[in-house]
């Protein structure tokens, strides 16, 4: 088999990358590294084009069986709207373009980010409510992809991330995962620190069980969009103290106050239609993830956490 991973030196391509590789897959990576890390390829052995997707010249690559779409701008701060639909829209539009012309699988990337505040659990066919640009690019993808599933000879399947943790992702600054920055601030001796009351939730997925998710994604014959995700949320202090217990810490979280106006409150998705669609469910729960993750990051000696269902 041949791949190409487009954003396959940022966190969860990288993932996918080495994931292939392991199953004696031909792995291209296309990535101009403005937002990725050369240290998440220091075991990857295929080919790498330095170059943004907008600018790869596409009819002369090689036509590949398969398309993993991962590259994006992700930072949700970022409020150069421009920059951001060039970069997200206009670039997927291409790889799917390439896709489409070449009859190759394409699985891309979208974001929980779609369903803003829409109450929990989100579905898949529900509301769709994206509260700032990065989730607006996101939903502008999804429609345009919906609009070849019925003609595409072409498979074409979106994979709604939620909130993605683990191994690759220590390059990304603010749009790393809120278990790697309150882990970081603990590390420092810091209190982590929080939006006020704590009570927020997040359904937060190990980059384990997304890797598994694409992988079944080579396995489906129907087109769709589902969310990749455990089902369960939860609360920011819970989470803090999954953290002390890996850290043999004792924080308690500093509050203070949101100061965004697009800020997502729960995340929880509805998990049938990938259960349905790819054969996909999580396979760790938020517990097992961070005691596998954080000693793997900072070499701290593992304590073994009783199995949650996910």
């Amino acid at each position: 088999m041949k791949a190409i991973v487009t954003g396959g030196a940022g966190f969860i391509g990288s993932n996918i990358a080495s994931a292939l590789e392991g199953k004696n897959a031909r792995v291209v990576i296309v990535d101009d590294f403005s937002s990725a890390d050369f240290k998440n390829l220091r075991n990857f052995r295929g080919e790498v084009i330095t170059q943004d997707i907008n600018e790869v010249v596409w009819e002369k690559l090689e036509t590949p069986d398969v398309i993993f779409h991962q590259a994006a701008l992700t930072d949700t701060t970022v409020t150069d709207q421009k920059r951001m639909m060039f970069n997200n829209v206009e670039g997927f539009r291409k790889v799917l373009r390439f896709a489409l012309e070449r009859k190759v699988r394409l699985v891309y990337a979208s974001s929980a980010g779609v369903y803003g505040n829409e109450a929990p659990p989100q579905v898949e066919n529900g509301r769709l409510s994206p509260l700032n640009i990065y989730a607006y690019s996101k939903f502008t993808g999804d429609q345009i992809a919906a609009r070849e599933f019925k003609n595409s000879k072409s498979l074409i399947i979106g994979l709604r991330y939620f909130n993605v943790f683990g191994m690759g992702e220590q390059h990304k600054g603010t749009a790393a995962s809120m278990i790697y920055r309150l882990a970081e601030q603990m590390r420092s001796g810091k209190q982590p620190r929080i939006f006020h009351d704590g009570e927020q939730t997040r359904d937060h997925i190990y980059v384990r069980d997304v890797v598994e998710a694409n992988l079944k994604a080579l396995e489906t014959k129907e087109n769709g969009i589902v969310n990749i995700a455990t089902g369960k949320a939860t609360s920011f202090n819970r989470l803090i103290e999954i953290l002390n217990d890996v850290l043999g810490t004792h924080f308690a979280p500093d509050y203070f106050d949101n100061p965004y106006d697009f800020y997502q409150k729960s995340t929880q998705a509805d998990t049938t239609l990938a259960q349905k669609l790819l054969g996909f469910k999580a396979r760790y729960s938020i517990e097992e993830g961070i005691h596998e993750y954080l000693p793997i990051l900072y070499q701290l000696k593992s304590r073994k956490v009783a199995s949650t269902k996910v």
